[in-house]
């Protein structure tokens, strides 16, 4: 098993041993399970059953898009150069 060292502001250990112990948990096994938790909702995603789903999900994106077209390559380069002119640092 590894170890793991965290460094936390008083107040949130606090906070987190007060909560284990709520829920009768060690801190330990309370720090496991919430990121547990955070880990099984960034990954509950629904996959694609079909190809039909598919093209339903990137027909939903390109109505989103509104009917202009992107710009090309060359425009988004102009922009950038021109976004990185005005950002420059004056020292």
């Amino acid at each position: 098993m590894a170890r793991v060292h965290l460094l936390i502001p008083d107040e949130e250990h606090a906070r987190f041993v007060h909560q284990a112990r709520t829920e009768g948990l060690s801190l330990s096994a309370w720090l496991r399970a919430a990121a547990g938790e955070r880990l099984d909702r960034r990954s509950s995603t629904e996959r694609f059953g079909s190809r039909s789903d598919v093209e339903r999900f990137f027909a939903s994106c390109d109505a989103r898009e509104g009917p202009d077209p992107e710009p090309d390559w060359e425009q988004h380069v102009t922009v950038i150069g021109a976004s990185r002119g005005r950002g420059a640092a004056v020292e």
